[in-house]
């Protein structure tokens, strides 16, 4: 049990963790220029990837909807293991 006077505890550091300190607009902007819109709502079938896309609308979406914006994480990850692979540096 932890005592109340001392300090809190702080999280564990996320070294290892690819997405902390990255922002959900700087992910979508990431997918948009890689996949490019089209390939991005063929990825992910939601309507803010397919129907007038933007980062603006993907955003105020996938803030609103965690199922998407897991599925969006999980797609940056595929991405960059899949750059590294290939052989480039990640931005």
């Amino acid at each position: 049990m932890h005592d109340p006077s001392l300090p809190p505890t702080p999280p564990p550091a996320q070294v290892r963790n690819p997405l902390h300190g990255l922002t959900l607009e700087a992910i979508v902007t990431a997918l948009a220029e890689h996949y490019g819109w089209e390939g991005l709502g063929e990825r992910i079938p939601v309507r803010c990837f397919q129907s007038d896309p933007s980062v603006a609308s993907s955003l105020k979406f996938l803030r609103k909807t965690p199922w998407a914006r897991e599925k969006v994480e999980g797609l940056y990850l595929f991405m960059l293991r899949e750059t590294r692979r290939a052989g480039f540096t990640s931005r």
